[in-house]
């Protein structure tokens, strides 16, 4: 328990964390332009939580004290369960039958960010969110990333609590 509850003072661990979500947006960017998989409005969002995820891990790597460890904590579980959120809803839409199941084509970012003007390469929604045109193992990429963002969540679950279990230990 003392590791976990340990874990965020190590860089290592926001190195990582920064890294799999790099990854994630290389895979996706890969996906969208090598592979002409076009994302649609629920990819972006997605894509917007990764996004959330990676730069929430560069505040601690930056620099690592307790305020900078709390808003990474913060950032990464709110992009965490809201990727989730739009995933599980993701795949609800790819597997309704219903002709009212349909998504928007314009990101409703907020008027003060609008990412999709801003960088249309990468935040530009040009796909259908009831297309299946990739599956790996039987899953979709909405599938997956259900269990993406599950492990992120998870794994800052399992650390919060390891905190708080060691500080009752005390």
């Amino acid at each position: 328990m003392n590791f976990l509850a340990n874990l965020g003072r190590q860089p290592l661990a926001w190195v990582l964390l920064f890294s799999s979500a790099l990854l994630l947006e290389l895979t996706a960017l890969y996906f969208q332009y090598a592979m002409n998989l076009q994302p649609c409005i629920m990819c972006i969002y997605q894509r917007t939580a990764v996004f959330g995820i990676l730069f929430s891990a560069l505040i601690p790597l930056l620099h690592n004290n307790i305020l900078t460890r709390l808003a990474g904590y913060i950032g990464v579980g709110v992009s965490a369960i809201w990727g989730l959120l739009i995933a599980i809803e993701h795949v609800d839409l790819q597997t309704s039958k219903s002709i009212f199941s349909i998504c928007e084509i314009v990101p409703n970012f907020p008027s003060w960010a609008p990412l999709h003007e801003w960088l249309p390469n990468i935040f530009a929604a040009t796909g259908d969110c009831g297309d299946i045109n990739w599956s790996f193992l039987g899953m979709s990429m909405p599938q997956w990333m259900i269990v993406v963002f599950a492990i992120y969540s998870a794994l800052l679950v399992l650390v919060l609590l390891s905190k708080l279990i060691n500080k009752k230990a005390r």
